[in-house]
């Protein structure tokens, strides 16, 4: 996480849970010429159009006032999605026994870039999911771990 997507969460976190949401993640990224602030949100019940507009109306202002993004940017408050990156330890904590898809920065060992089970546990070092058999995948070299729906 970087330091702007820091600072932005611990500034408005309580404000969002204050309002009935989890603060699922914040991403910062430039996008071509342009740079985007997303906030993502959840609620067990899901995310509307009318609960981004709840959201974004009571952070803006005071993300106004913190100053902490220099460049124009623009805002977005959505959900995380049906199938969703797990990029935090309660987000996998969250996934256990789900199904999930990692994908590796590069080819491993095994010759694969990709892998799908169950997520199974994990620590700081490895993420465990299940397949056939057991398989220990090193963090370091995970580009990205989502969820996978199925949509049968």
């Amino acid at each position: 996480m970087s330091k702007i997507e820091e600072k932005v969460e611990n500034l408005i976190k309580e404000k969002i849970e204050n309002l009935g949401y989890d603060l699922y993640d914040v991403e910062y990224a430039k996008e071509g010429p342009n740079y985007f602030l997303r906030i993502f949100i959840d609620k067990p019940e899901g995310i509307d159009l009318s609960d981004c507009e709840k959201v974004n109306n009571e952070i803006m202002e005071k993300l106004d006032e913190a100053d902490y993004i220099k460049e124009q940017y623009f805002l977005e408050i959505s959900s995380p999605g049906i199938e969703r990156i797990l990029k935090k330890d309660k987000h996998l904590e969250q996934n256990i026994g789900a199904e999930v898809q990692i994908k590796l920065f590069k080819k491993d060992e095994n010759g694969q870039k990709e892998y799908q089970g169950i997520l199974k546990a994990f620590n700081e070092n490895t993420i465990t999911i299940q397949q056939e058999q057991e398989i220990n995948i090193e963090r370091k070299n995970i580009a990205q771990i989502k969820t996978v729906y199925n949509w049968e």
